[in-house]
């Protein structure tokens, strides 16, 4: 038991080991990775946007050597993302003025990161330029300063913004919602007359007039009724003067049958 636990103990000192000597800082001369990102400053603020923008007509080849020639560790793809960034700093926090000139580095897994602090004409910035594990340049952030009071300004026009949209989206819906009632009746209109076509031509026949069945019934019975006062004068022996037949009704049973 007690040599498992020594063989266990001793995997683990291995495994820690190793992850200690993956992990162990890389090795890096900050003053040569200070150089590249003032080389890069010192450029970026005083080129022009037309000499920036010129960068952007080169090919990919062309790029990479002229980059190759200044000396500056970068590929052309990520050297063209870094006039991005240096263009939307300067219209944000306006054009360059100096540099803190000191910087601090920060060791990551991927490379190593060198901030610096930047004066702009509206307000100051944070620059960090980020190296790989080779130490070629890939990137450049600039983080503009903002006070509370520009902070607070902000968020509170973001939700002014925000609240603004969904009550117009609201607005909008409500406003197709009650669109949705006349429906109904454009299509009444627009369909309504081809409808109204058949029923003419297929109206029901006017009923017949029950008048003159009426009369025939009536008269039938008034003959009926003389018959029988006939039949029953003749009986008794008397005229017909005598009685008056008001009514006659069929019994339910037959009893002459």
């Amino acid at each position: 038991m007690k040599k498992k636990i020594s063989l266990l103990g001793l995997v683990l000192i291995l495994v820690l080991a190793f992850t200690g000597c993956s992990k162990s800082e890389i090795q890096y001369n900050q003053s040569e990775l200070e150089q590249y990102a003032n080389f890069i400053i010192q450029n970026f603020s005083v080129m022009t946007d037309e000499q920036l923008d010129s960068f952007e007509n080169m090919n990919e080849l062309e790029l990479d050597l002229t980059m190759l020639n200044t000396g500056v560790p970068v590929s052309g793809e990520n050297f063209l993302t870094m006039i991005d960034a240096w263009k939307a700093a300067e219209e944000e926090c306006g054009d360059f003025v100096s540099v803190s000139g000191e910087y601090t580095s920060k060791t990551t897994n991927e490379g190593v990161n060198l901030t610096t602090e930047a004066v702009f004409a509206d307000r100051t910035a944070e620059l960090q330029f980020s190296f790989d594990d080779k130490m070629n340049m890939e990137s450049i952030t600039v983080s503009a300063d903002y006070s509370t009071g520009e902070i607070l300004q902000k968020a509170g026009l973001n939700t002014i913004l925000g609240m603004g949209t969904v009550f117009v989206v609201l607005i909008f819906l409500s406003f197709v919602i009650y669109l949705l009632k006349f429906i109904p009746v454009l299509e009444k209109k627009f369909h309504g007359g081809s409808k109204a076509e058949p029923v003419s031509e297929t109206a029901a026949p006017a009923p017949v007039p029950a008048a003159e069945p009426a009369v025939e019934t009536a008269s039938d019975d008034e003959e009926l009724a003389a018959v029988i006062a006939a039949a029953i004068a003749a009986s008794e022996g008397t005229s017909t003067d005598g009685f008056v037949v008001r009514s006659i009704k069929r019994r339910k049973s037959n009893k002459w049958n």
